[in-house]
């Protein structure tokens, strides 16, 4: 940095700000309620009036948070949303993520955007394994999690064994916030064990009901007219229980991700939404300190930077438009300002940014750390890009990761060739699939970290760019970006190697083979050349 300085004066108008914002992703397994909770969220912060249903793979409305035509079509989550509202005074910025496996890609990117997650988890079927591979990333960033049981109005499991379940494949400790009084057919409501409050459950509960009613003391016999006196039995000595054998919650070992708050509800039905939402704006923390390849940048600075984390082709198919979103880590953005873009190394100027509301949006005079805004591009902005108004900085842990599936593109009209350039070239900017040309041959070759990517792709190349084609399965299952310390020997390897490698969409030399073995192999014979299974985006 030389002797270049910090401004970390204090604005306290800025401070205010940053501290009002809480930005923060929701992860599970597919099919555990993770777009019903996202639009339940958005209902009780009053930015939808009506919440979209998703049953049983058939949508009798679409999901506002999806707005891909095959997300409507198959009733799943393939692309994260970013969503903004308000809610007691707090500015929320909700990333809905892919809940399929085979997007985890994009679930990683949106990651490194916030500062907290909240995890849902299946009441019946406890911790599933999407959870805990999500659950790994949040881990290596120690990313505050907070908990919401789902789907109490069906049966499932005891809530003590949901705990064990949590803590033995997680490793984190669960430390319950609310209560629930029965399941399934049983489920009476939830007790809020901070306020000593009962939400009585109804089916299409409303953000407009009233708050639960206070029980200062479960002795109350008021308790067992609300339910029934062996449902207020077993609640008075599951608190008992929890009082002698729980930890208290910490709000330090939350924000170190050594501990997690439970909430229990039922998020089709609205209910149990409310008490996560008013703890959430309370516990979540407001935006960090971000690490940058030089230094740590802290939101209070007065110079502006942000990063982009993800580019979105085509989300109004009327304009053919590309967004990149991009979350703000310090200073103030203001509408008209320049900033330098340091990857091309030119100053832009920000006019048309905007907010989002899933397909709604909104053009946005100012912004704040933490903020996720829109920035139009023209395909000069990419993914791990930076802009800031002073010093050149890139934001760490952004990552591609090496494709695991792979197939040829069949294109079944000759015509439409240079439209299959464009539209793949736009996609791998999204980081939704990896496009390679083998450096013998003239073929696309594209890999996914999912093999549902591929149905994906195929499916927006035929609406977004009106190019008919296919995939077909290739023999190659591994792939790893090269570089080495000596260009000579770099060169020698590509001479020998020239049927097995190829370049990236962003021109990096790519070793494709077909096993781990063969790579073991060439690693083995190659011992100066690096075979790297991620890169940085920015790097």
């Amino acid at each position: 940095m030389g002797s270049e300085t910090i401004d970390r004066t204090l604005d306290k108008s800025l401070l205010k700000e940053i501290n009002k914002r809480r930005t923060f992703a929701i992860i599970s397994h597919p099919d555990a309620g993770k777009t019903t909770l996202t639009e339940k969220l958005l209902l009780f912060g009053g930015a939808i009036q009506q919440a979209g249903a998703v049953k049983s793979r058939k949508i009798e409305r679409a999901a506002t948070s999806d707005f891909l035509s095959i997300e409507q079509e198959r009733g799943i989550s393939v692309s994260s949303s970013v969503m903004k509202f308000n809610y007691k005074n707090y500015e929320i910025n909700l990333l809905d993520t892919p809940g399929h496996k085979d997007f985890s890609e994009d679930t990683y990117r949106v990651l490194t955007a916030v500062d907290c997650a909240v995890m849902i988890i299946d009441n019946a079927k406890g911790v599933e394994p999407q959870t805990q591979k999500l659950m790994e990333v949040c881990r290596m960033r120690n990313t505050p999690i907070i908990t919401f049981i789902n789907k109490l109005d069906r049966e499932g499991m005891e809530p003590l064994d949901i705990f064990e379940d949590i803590e033995n494949k997680l490793q984190i400790e669960c430390i319950p916030l609310t209560w629930p009084i029965g399941m399934g057919k049983r489920f009476k409501g939830v007790y809020n064990l901070e306020k000593k409050e009962l939400g009585i459950f109804s089916p299409g509960y409303s953000p407009k009901d009233d708050d639960g009613i206070l029980i200062n003391d479960l002795g109350d016999v008021r308790l067992d007219e609300l339910i029934t006196p062996s449902q207020a039995d077993s609640l008075r000595e599951d608190v008992d229980l929890i009082a002698g054998a729980s930890e208290p919650f910490d709000l330090d070992l939350y924000l170190n991700g050594t501990q997690t708050p439970v909430f229990f509800g039922s998020a089709i039905n609205n209910f149990g939404v409310k008490e996560m939402l008013d703890a959430f704006v309370q516990i979540a923390p407001p935006p960090g300190i971000r690490p940058s390849a030089t230094r740590d940048v802290h939101p209070q600075e007065k110079a502006f930077s942000g990063f982009t984390f993800k580019i979105q082709a085509n989300m109004d198919p009327e304009h053919r438009d590309r967004i990149a979103f991009f979350r703000i880590c310090s200073g103030k953005f203001t509408k008209g300002m320049k900033v330098r873009h340091h990857r091309i190394g030119k100053d832009i100027k920000i006019s048309n940014a905007t907010f989002f509301l899933a397909q709604e949006r909104s053009n946005i005079e100012e912004a704040y750390p933490g903020d996720i805004i829109g920035i139009h591009n023209h395909g000069t902005i990419k993914i791990g890009d930076t802009f800031t108004t002073k010093e050149p900085l890139k934001f760490l842990g952004i990552p591609n990761f090496a494709p695991e599936h792979f197939r040829r593109v069949l294109l079944k009209d000759p015509l439409k060739a240079k439209a299959l350039t464009k539209g793949l070239t736009q996609l791998a900017e999204e980081g939704t699939i990896q496009v390679f040309r083998p450096l013998m041959g003239n073929m696309h070759v594209i890999g996914a970290v999912g093999v549902l990517q591929f149905d994906v792709t195929m499916a927006r190349l035929r609406a977004e760019y009106s190019v008919n084609a296919g995939c077909e399965s290739i023999d190659l299952s591994v792939a790893r970006w090269v570089t080495s310390d000596d260009d000579q020997i770099l060169k020698e390897f590509t001479r020998r190697n020239e049927s097995s490698l190829a370049r990236d969409a962003e021109g990096r030399l790519t070793f494709l083979t077909t096993s781990e073995y063969q790579l073991g192999f060439a690693m083995e014979e190659w011992p100066k050349i690096q075979f790297h299974k991620t890169r940085e985006h920015n790097l």
